[in-house]
């Protein structure tokens, strides 16, 4: 037996914290009969799960794909409007994946995309602190006030960010260049924390996940992500926040 998100996360329809919302919304059936309740549990041979009329099955072949994203495409398996995605970059590969998280249209940087929803809650879901580390080109100078903001929290939209460890690279005649960790992974965030302190972002590259880098691959790139890095991304479980470094 098997709680119902688990099984979709695992068949690798989506993640489990997407699970959990298409089974609030009435939209899992177990069996021909509509299931709203979290932690329902199923037999995961004898039970038939659907979504939208597809029978769901347990995906027994992971992938993890490691992409260097490039601006100008978005961070899903398809798009209304026909900009390309992720998925555009990819080629050769059989089973259904699906990124783990996002970058926005104007931001490259490093992404995942894999079809283990398990994997894909432990690299997004907040309370396991998988830190993301980006650079970002702002406008102006920024000073020390500006600094400690980032470092302790701004206030954006509804909610205050939780402390960033922030670093300055350089400053130039077009703005500063700033090293950023956070662990949150809100829309835009990074966008919205120095619009907040009135510094906008001219270019943002998400530099590392966790401590996973690769400076060889170039733009639109991919490769398999290692075994120890996988392993590394399930086992992580920091539950400090980020600290302030200067």
């Amino acid at each position: 037996m098997m709680r119902l998100q688990k099984f979709i996360a695992k068949s690798g329809y989506t993640s489990r914290r997407k699970a959990e919302i298409l089974i609030s919304e009435g939209k899992v059936k177990v069996n021909g009969l509509i299931i709203t309740e979290l932690g329902t549990q199923v037999d995961v041979v004898n039970d038939r799960v659907e979504i939208g009329g597809k029978r769901l099955q347990l995906e027994e072949n992971f992938v993890y794909v490691l992409l260097n994203k490039p601006t100008g495409v978005v961070s899903t398996v398809a798009d209304q409007f026909d900009r390309p995605t992720v998925l555009t970059c990819i080629k050769g590969i059989n089973e259904r994946i699906y990124p783990v998280g996002r970058l926005d249209y104007n931001t490259s940087g490093l992404l995942i995309l894999t079809n283990d929803g398990d994997f894909t809650n432990r690299v997004t879901h907040p309370r396991y602190h998988v830190p993301k580390t980006y650079l970002v080109e702002a406008e102006g100078t920024l000073n020390v006030s500006d600094l400690d903001r980032l470092r302790h929290g701004v206030s954006i939209d509804d909610y205050k960010t939780q402390p960033a460890l922030v670093k300055v690279v350089k400053e130039g005649k077009r703005g500063s260049v700033v090293e950023i960790t956070i662990h949150e992974g809100k829309n835009r965030q990074i966008r919205k924390m120095f619009e907040a302190i009135n510094h906008p972002v001219l270019k943002l590259i998400r530099l590392k996940i966790g401590k996973i880098k690769d400076t060889d691959l170039s733009l639109g790139e991919w490769r398999y992500l290692r075994q120890d890095e996988i392993t590394y991304l399930k086992e992580y479980d920091n539950d400090t926040n980020c600290t302030s470094r200067k």
